[in-house]
């Protein structure tokens, strides 16, 4: 009798938590799900629309065959009433609604994650749901219990387990990463004369001629942040003079008395020359902002990296070591011949009075040499080189030359480089790591001079030409993954999508820093979406309804055939981990074959953060024949606070634009990431700078526009109304969004 007691009240607590939810949520849910099934946009669902779901028939409370939004509502609340119970699975996916997460926030008065016994006051349902017999609930016990409701792709940790870890604190200051380009990152600085402080010359020309590479450290000798940094410049001093450095230290501090810099120079152990810039002539032809900034020149007198030493110490904070080391890992990059992977940051420190300003140096008419192959260098020739990406190389004058007028339409037209995000005009600095888009200046410059007589230039201008490696970009992988089998490719048409597995070896589980993804034949493939699954597992419905609901492990598309992630934060690979590889083929006039690796950097050691890509999809898509500018949308409640890294849009050839947004509690509003060009043909990462938050109960919202019309040129059939489906000539709607939260106890015991 007390078990019967025990799970009737059991059955009652549920039931509140879906009529509570569904009270909370009705509303603000029916208008977007009215409007996916409205599609002639007309207020009223009938006809066809009606046969959309068998539940609309249902919400026809006069039987006249036709649906009001308010009579939407009446009869959603009647159904509700009739029934009385919880939602069953079915619908609980068709409506995508969190169901436990509002009721046990409002329930969690303290907002701890957990529930006590003055919160939950019904004696027994606390005992039944407390498994762990802790004295509270946590949202994993609850739902345990209860039976899973809030869908399962957003359920990679419970609300209580994923702490905000991500706060803009307005009396802190750590560096940012910056788009260097925009700040003067790629280009040929002009030469100049510094005069150190024991009277001798050093000429910039004659330093970049003798030496691999030149550091300029900015300090300040009275500057507390220039201070604590000092050691870390010392030795970065001592261990890259020994591989053909020079540094040069420069204080452009007015008023600096001598003793106060050999005070500063002695502490450290400073043996490099050490220049007083007192009237900030060369902060003021360098642009430097603070006393900690530093920049680094190649050989070639082409500015490579600016910002910060590391991120150990700014404003109101210090910490034990540095976990971000920019300038170590660009210098190491530039005597590697590589680019840094991060080109610019802030440098907190102490600011610089804005310098006075000076004459500006002559510009030197544009040649090839002195600027374009820089421009290209930085914004091109990673995929237009010799066994790249892009169908022809960039390399050369000649290469430039031959491909001149492809290259001034593509860059008017805004095609190349391939970058779509939209930039906000109160935007001052790029959102995103990644962004490759041409500044105002290298956009101009460069077709200036496609426009013009196109002169080469001395060669003795020419940057440092880069290196690539001859396989695998992110170094010799610890593990490789290969398809079983060798796909065969036709020579002409289409193909459906290939979807291949492969099973790992491993023992054990693996924490995992970085992937790269190699075709054999990188001609043919489109894109590679990499799933994971452990041993044994079930596959996802052969009906690809739940396609894009579960993320992806790694991928691989146009633009994009790698991941590296920063130290600290990694994704998980189970023992007897089982990939399955989904494969788009495009046939390129020529029969061949492809059986394309994976390869994988494992992490040296337990990440404090784990890496999860979570897929927002939309599968409900009616695509009407005709229409241009067919709207969707799909709304879902934040169940935690997700750190976000990266977002990728995901359509087929019918996408036109793609937009994710925010709606917070109290009822702000934000455009997280507009596309208003999606292009099938570049599915970009889109990489933030500076991680975000997306907080608990706020609301995140996709919108996609399609172009189903006989204008779309890729359109395969226009007469045809479009739902989703695999192939392209399908549709698809998904927002992936790349997220991290902290790695529990057990978790860095055990990884399986």
């Amino acid at each position: 009798m007390k078990r019967l007691k025990i799970f009737l009240a059991l059955t009652a607590f549920a039931a509140l938590v879906a009529a509570v939810a569904y009270a909370e949520q009705k509303e603000n849910r029916l208008e977007a799900r009215f409007n996916e099934y409205d599609t002639n946009s007309d207020g009223v669902l009938a006809g066809t629309e009606l046969d959309a779901s068998p539940l609309l028939k249902r919400l026809d409370l006069n039987g006249d065959g036709r649906i009001t939004k308010p009579e939407a509502l009446q009869g959603l609340i009647k159904l509700r009433q009739a029934t009385n119970s919880t939602p069953s699975a079915s619908e609980s996916a068709s409506t995508d609604s969190n169901k436990t997460g509002p009721v046990f926030n409002r329930l969690d008065a303290n907002h701890d994650g957990k529930l006590t016994p003055d919160e939950l006051k019904e004696a027994e349902i606390f005992a039944k749901l407390d498994t762990n017999k802790d004295g509270g609930v946590t949202m994993d016990e609850a739902i345990k219990v209860i039976g899973q409701v809030i869908p399962a792709s957003w359920m990679k940790r419970g609300a209580a387990d994923a702490p905000p870890l991500v706060e803009n604190k307005s009396l802190q200051e750590q560096p940012k990463i910056l788009k260097g380009t925009e700040h003067g990152v790629g280009r040929r600085l002009t030469d100049f004369v510094m005069v150190d402080t024991s009277g001798k010359e050093h000429r910039l020309s004659t330093l970049t001629s003798s030496s691999k590479a030149i550091v300029i450290a900015m300090f300040g000798a009275t500057c507390p942040i220039s201070g604590k940094l000092g050691p870390e410049l010392a030795r970065l001093e001592k261990e890259y003079t020994a591989r053909g450095v020079a540094f040069l230290f420069v204080t452009p501090v007015a008023g600096e008395t001598p003793t106060d810099i050999a005070k500063f120079v002695s502490t450290h152990g400073l043996s490099s020359p050490i220049i007083n810039d007192e009237k900030s002539a060369l902060a003021s032809q360098l642009n430097a902002t603070t006393t900690t900034e530093v920049f680094v020149v190649d050989a070639a007198r082409t500015l490579v990296y600016r910002g910060a030493v590391n991120d150990q110490y700014g404003l109101g904070y210090a910490k034990d070591k540095p976990s971000k080391n920019y300038l170590r890992e660009a210098l190491s990059a530039v005597l590697s011949g590589q680019s840094p992977t991060v080109a610019a940051t802030t440098a907190p420190g102490c600011a610089l009075d804005s310098p006075k300003t000076t004459a500006a140096p002559t510009p030197s008419p544009l040649t090839y040499h002195n600027e374009i192959s820089r421009i290209l260098q930085g914004h091109c020739t990673e995929c237009h080189r010799a066994d790249g990406l892009a169908p022809f190389s960039l390399e050369t004058y000649a290469d430039v030359l031959k491909h001149a007028g492809m290259m001034k339409k593509q860059i008017t037209r805004g095609a190349m480089p391939p970058w779509f995000a939209a930039r906000s005009e109160d935007e001052k600095e790029s959102l995103w790591a990644n962004d490759c888009s041409l500044t105002t200046k290298d956009k101009s410059d460069l077709l200036a001079w496609l426009d013009s007589d196109r002169l080469q230039g001395n060669a003795k201008d020419a940057p440092i030409a880069r290196t690539w490696p001859a396989e695998w970009s992110i170094g010799k992988p610890d593990m490789i993954v290969q398809l079983p089998r060798p796909v065969s490719i036709q020579a002409e048409g289409t193909m459906p999508y290939q979807v291949i597995t492969a099973e790992t070896t491993l023992t054990e589980g693996k924490w995992v820093q970085g992937y790269e993804i190699i075709p054999t034949d990188r001609a043919v493939v489109h894109h590679v979406i990499v799933s994971l699954r452990k041993k044994g597992e079930k596959t996802k419905r052969a009906d690809n309804e739940e396609e894009g609901s579960s993320g992806y492990w790694a991928a691989y598309v146009p633009g994009n055939s790698k991941q590296i992630y920063p130290p600290g934060f990694a994704k998980k690979l189970p023992a007897g981990g089982v990939f399955s590889f989904q494969i788009h083929y495009t046939p390129n006039g020529k029969a061949t074959q492809d059986q394309l690796r994976m390869g994988i950097i494992f992490a040296a050691q337990t990440p404090q953060y784990q890496v999860v890509t979570t897929g927002v999809p939309k599968h409900r898509l009616n695509i009407p024949p005709g229409e241009a500018n067919h709207s969707e949308v799909l709304s879902q409640t934040v169940p935690f606070d997700m750190n976000i890294m990266a977002f990728m849009a995901h359509m087929h050839v019918r996408g036109k634009a793609f937009k994710y947004e925010v709606e917070r509690a109290d009822g702000s509003y934000e455009t997280l990431l507009d596309l208003p060009h999606y292009d099938f043909n570049w599915q970009l990462r889109y990489d933030l700078a500076q991680p975000r938050i997306l907080r608990r109960g706020s609301t995140l919202r996709i919108s996609a526009i399609f172009d189903n019309s006989a204008g779309n040129a890729a359109n395969p059939d226009p007469t045809k109304t479009v739902r989703w489906g695999p192939q392209t000539t399908d549709e698809m709607m998904i927002g992936y969004i790349e997220h991290f939260m902290p790695v529990s106890p057990s978790q860095q015991a055990q990884v399986n």
